[in-house]
């Protein structure tokens, strides 16, 4: 294996998700062009990848993350249950965390997500009264550690117990959008509305957690009749929205136009609101999904996240966005195709970033994994990866495998 990273700027015989087979020709971090396979001749063979056999497809992007909260079910060893009872068991391990077991953890988890070929990460970073810069320094040094490696944009998850001014202060230690839990705050609607208000004097972006349960507040109706008073030219998203999963069809379409009018991106993280949702419910457990179906249908910008990773909030998590989009298939009823556009192109225009992957003109962010087409790759999560980001492998993984053959009878 070469060193990393490398140029690259010819990838060959590559299979596109559609069933396509292209030569794709790059300059620098932007797809030149694409032509038909094998017609494009090879230049500088160390700048070339021959894709034969493999499928070839838009990096994804994780837009929920917590890696200040990654890796740590093993350190706090929290009993399993609801949101309530993860939010106790992190609460009380926080306090004991210093920058650098955070920036260790976290550090560790980018990249193992980089290595599945996730290459622009959007983490949430707890503001926690009393030490509310503690979290930021920690991903602030991890986001320019792994910078030409990874994008990483970092949101604010502040407390409903954290004041204007512990915001303040991780604000201006580098983070790039204003977040919070609205839902679990004493005054749902007025936390929104004062969130709201740091973000327009600050002049960010906007990422809530919102209404992360089956029933009780709704925040989503606020948060978007909010948003339209504010700048068009940041991105505003909400995470989790599960109780539109819950609302009678005609609240239903009523929430689902709010949020079309007003443009805000909306976030499904199957894995953990699986895991947190419905321990009440003896029989019958409900999903804990958003309304995908109705979200898509209307014309939302719809995403998809692992959110945690083997933490309080759910014990597992393989750090891979085809185990995301497998959920997506089995528990959201979405297509292959729907669900690997929620991780990639859907994820990245929800958090903002520019159009990627193999088409003329988009940003060479690319993954390349050896299956025969979309479905085979959502199924199976082939270990056999590249990773380019920015026009470079910054990644690549190789599986080596032993089977016994039986000896068959004549």
């Amino acid at each position: 294996m070469t060193s990393l990273p490398t140029s690259v700027t010819l990838l060959r015989h590559a299979t596109l998700a559609d069933g396509g087979r292209c030569d794709v020709v790059l300059n620098g971090p932007v797809i030149s062009s694409l032509a038909p396979a094998g017609s494009v001749p090879v230049t500088d063979p160390e700048e070339t990848i021959d894709l034969d056999g493999w499928l070839l497809l838009t990096a994804p992007a994780e837009p929920h993350a917590h890696l200040d909260k990654a890796l740590s079910f093993d350190l706090i060893d929290p009993p399993h249950g609801d949101l309530g009872s993860a939010i106790a068991s992190w609460t009380a391990y926080a306090g004991t965390m210093t920058v650098d077991s955070i920036v260790e953890r976290a550090r560790a988890q980018a990249l193992a997500m980089l290595a599945n070929g996730i290459t622009a990460i959007r983490t949430h970073v707890d503001v926690h009264p009393g030490a509310p810069t503690r979290g930021a320094e920690a991903l602030v040094r991890v986001r320019d550690e792994l910078a030409g490696l990874v994008d990483i944009e970092l949101v604010a998850l502040c407390s409903t117990f954290a004041g204007d001014a512990d915001i303040e202060a991780a604000l201006d230690a580098g983070l790039d959008l204003v977040g919070g839990a609205p839902h679990l705050a004493e005054d749902p609607a007025g936390e929104v509305r004062r969130l709201v208000a740091v973000a327009r004097r600050r002049g960010l972006g906007m990422d809530l957690h919102t209404d992360e349960s089956l029933d009780g507040p709704v925040t989503l109706d606020v948060y978007a009749r909010a948003v339209r008073d504010l700048p068009r030219d940041r991105q505003y998203s909400a995470g989790h929205c599960c109780r539109l999963g819950t609302m009678p069809p005609d609240q239903l379409a009523e929430m689902v136009e709010e949020v079309r009018l007003s443009d805000i991106g909306v976030i499904a993280n199957p894995i953990t609101n699986l895991y947190l949702q419905g321990w009440q419910h003896s029989v019958a457990k409900p999903r804990g999904l958003t309304a995908l179906r109705e979200l898509i249908d209307a014309g939302v910008r719809v995403a998809a996240g692992a959110d945690n990773v083997r933490d309080p909030f759910n014990p597992v998590g393989r750090s891979d966005a085809f185990e995301t989009a497998s959920l997506l298939v089995s528990a959201g009823h979405l297509s292959p195709a729907e669900a690997w556009h929620l991780v990639s192109d859907g994820a990245r225009s929800v958090m903002g970033l520019p159009l990627a992957g193999p088409r003329a003109g988009a940003r060479a962010e690319l993954l390349a994994v050896r299956a025969t087409n979309l479905l085979d790759a959502i199924a199976n999560a082939p270990a056999d990866r590249v990773v380019i980001h920015a026009g470079r492998v910054v990644a690549r993984s190789a599986l080596h495998r032993s089977v016994a053959v039986p000896v068959l009878s004549a």
